[in-house]
């Protein structure tokens, strides 16, 4: 009789816009029987976020949706680990894997009641499970106060100890949790690059980004795709912009995507008078979104591996971001430095948060056509090799098969 699939409960906070979310539902759809059985617990998405639900919809897959278990931290979080630990007390999972902060807290907590606690005694027989958390990225500098931080990396230490593997999606995210912060020992992580689906073609006779918000033929389109989050730093791309415009090097820079920071961040460009920038909101068909833009911008203050700078690679668009996290294992070794930016081997990296610093980058990419060409070919080739999502789900099922 052949063995029964091992059962996956995979758990995020929410599905809202973002890499984690895909990552999740992709790793859900396709972790299936004979092998494996994967269940996805996610919680509600907070007002001024959109909701992608309709992903999971998409690719076939029914969350179990837990109201309590939110972005935040509050009160709830108790419910939420009770509402978990009985949701795996019915799926008898054989691996509890949880994915950003306050899931894992959350989850990896209910899994340890699991894992001890049996109906009827204090303390029971242990049930076999095993813990794994991925860090898609981390809370521990540019999101909190330093008492809060030192707070959520006591935490982190803490859960370590429960978790037989830690994922990391880069090797300088490796450095920054296992190294500097001293989180775990060495020996339970392991680096998992993301995986995307291909970025695909752009939808037939939609109207066009540039016909929507009336940027002139010719010009050069620099786009952000992502949340409107205080972590993304987008006042730094105003201000950049805001110095491309007293140039003669034409450019429209251009923010797709929502969240709870467009209204001040439009009042912020009305207020720098920014002619050259436009606010396209949320958009499901991102590869038209990128098919049409001539650079990918990134400012974020902290990252994992962005999985929409990995998306703009892929559909060859040349990227500049800010040199953090994740960000310099994708653009690689150092070509050449130049005053206020570098030129890598697959972007250009600023490693200041000093518009100044970005503009000269901006320039000196909208002024080098062939340099863009190149960054592009090379970015393409290198997502293609290692961020497929069959490398992503044959990397997880060899990791589960050795925990199990």
């Amino acid at each position: 009789m052949p063995d029964r699939p091992k059962r996956i409960v995979r758990i995020i906070a929410r599905l809202n816009v973002g890499g984690p979310a895909r990552h999740v539902v992709w790793l859900t759809s396709k972790l299936i029987p004979p092998e494996f059985e994967s269940t996805l617990i996610a919680g509600t998405v907070l007002s001024g976020e959109e909701d992608m639900a309709y992903f999971a919809e998409e690719n076939g897959v029914e969350p179990i949706f837990l109201a309590e278990l939110s972005r935040e931290l509050s009160p709830k979080d108790l419910i939420s680990v009770v509402k978990v630990f009985r949701e795996l007390r019915r799926l008898k999972p054989d691996i509890v894997h949880t994915h950003t902060a306050k899931a894992g807290a959350v989850g990896r907590t209910a899994a340890f009641l699991y894992k001890y606690l049996t109906p009827g005694t204090l303390v029971g027989r242990p049930r076999s499970v095993k813990k794994i958390h991925t860090f898609h990225g981390h809370v521990f500098h540019s999101y909190y106060g330093k008492a809060k931080t030192r707070v959520f990396i006591l935490i982190e230490r803490l859960l370590a100890r429960i978790t037989e593997r830690i994922i990391v999606i880069s090797d300088q995210q490796l450095e920054e949790i296992a190294g500097k912060f001293k989180i775990g020992r060495r020996e339970q992580f392991r680096v998992i690059p993301l995986g995307i689906e291909e970025v695909g073609k752009p939808a037939e006779g939609a109207k066009t980004l540039r016909e929507e918000v009336a940027i002139p033929k010719g010009t050069p389109i620099a786009g952000f795709v992502g949340r409107l989050t205080e972590i993304k730093n987008l006042e730094l791309l105003l201000d950049a912009a805001a110095l491309c415009a007293k140039t003669d090097v034409p450019v429209h820079f251009v923010i797709v995507g929502d969240g709870h920071l467009r209204g001040s961040l439009e009042r912020r460009a009305a207020e720098l008078n920014l002619s050259n920038v436009s606010f396209a909101g949320n958009r499901k068909d991102i590869a038209s979104v990128l098919a049409e833009l001539d650079i990918f911008v990134l400012t974020s203050k902290n990252e994992g591996t962005p999985l929409s700078m990995i998306e703009a690679m892929a559909a060859n668009v040349p990227v500049i971001s800010t040199a953090v996290g994740g960000v310099v294992d994708l653009a690689g070794d150092v070509q050449e430095r130049m005053d206020g930016f570098e030129v890598a081997e697959r972007a250009v990296m600023v490693r200041t948060f000093d518009p100044a610093d970005l503009q000269k980058g901006l320039l000196y990419l909208l002024k080098n056509e062939k340099v863009r060409e190149t960054l592009a070919l090379r970015a393409a080739k290198f997502v293609d090799e290692r961020y497929s999502v069959s490398r992503l789900v044959k990397d997880l099922t060899e990791l589960y098969s050795g925990v199990v």
